[in-house]
């Protein structure tokens, strides 16, 4: 129930973050934007991670896995920046949502224990999610194949990072793990950037906004990465998957947007599968 609690927590979290970024995604480039999301929540993770202590917990084999989740962690917010620029809701979300199964499967090659409620909770997130983006209404921006390639890019990091997070975490301390992680994937965010020649000034007029957004996201990882703590954190992974529904919903709130039976009905099947994961 804990990893579950998290996992919502980071939903919720992170659909607040995707209601911002639809507000500011346009203005500049995605990886420009997503750069200054990473360092704004490196520099708030940073003094909390010292204070924490536990850095003597990270040997060459949780550095290794750290290393790796960063490396993750930056091409799943890249990723999921570009899909969503160039893709309608309908069609990147159900992809990038699809990464609770991938979770489940990973615990599983790691040893954990999947019964048919634990894959028929998953299924049922991911065939929410699919549900209520099937609603949506937007129309393709870009080219649809880039868009899925972007999506399942997306989806298989964002999953490999959440593994790799909470597989180090229970060998390591959480924050110390998170914030190499988060500098991992700031260097590779900026290396991306040197190489493509991207320009980042755009980005000096919205700072507050990018500040948010770091706070959301850094906060939201970290959560199911402190899962790693409680009985499976893989839960934590399918529920934060929800996201983006809870940025569907805020937007139906204070947008104005209209939320169609469909969309209730693919929310409904959402939280009937977060019960059932909650009843394993």
């Amino acid at each position: 129930m804990q990893s579950l609690l998290l996992g919502l927590c980071a939903a919720f979290l992170w659909g607040l973050h995707d209601f911002n970024v639809r507000k500011i995604g346009a203005k500049t480039d995605a990886a420009a934007l997503y750069l200054i999301v990473l360092l704004v929540g490196a520099l708030l993770l940073l003094p909390l991670a010292i204070l924490a202590g536990g850095w003597s917990t990270l040997n060459s084999h949780v550095m290794g896995l750290s290393l790796a989740a960063g490396l993750g962690e930056a091409v799943a917010g890249y990723g999921l920046y570009r899909a969503f620029a160039i893709g309608p809701v309908r069609l990147v979300a159900p992809i990038c949502g699809s990464f609770p199964l991938l979770s489940v499967g990973f615990a599983v090659a790691r040893g954990a224990e999947a019964g048919p409620l634990v894959w028929l909770g998953a299924a049922a997130v991911v065939g929410g999610i699919a549900i209520v983006a099937r609603g949506e209404d937007d129309a393709p921006t870009g080219d649809t194949r880039a868009a899925v390639g972007w999506s399942l890019l997306a989806c298989v990091s964002f999953a490999a990072t959440f593994g790799l997070l909470q597989w180090a975490a229970e060998r390591g301390a959480d924050l110390p793990v998170s914030l190499v992680a988060r500098l991992v994937a700031c260097v590779a965010m900026l290396a991306w950037i040197v190489q493509q020649h991207i320009d980042i000034k755009p980005t000096y007029g919205i700072l507050p906004s990018l500040a948010l957004l770091g706070f959301l996201d850094v906060t939201a990882l970290t959560a199911v990465t402190i899962a790693a703590g409680f009985a499976r954190p893989e839960f934590a992974s399918v529920a934060s998957s929800i996201f983006g529904l809870v940025t569907i919903l805020l937007a139906w709130r204070f947008l104005g947007e209209a939320l169609k039976p469909l969309q209730w009905l693919g929310a409904l099947v959402v939280f009937a599968g977060i019960a059932v994961l909650g009843l394993v």
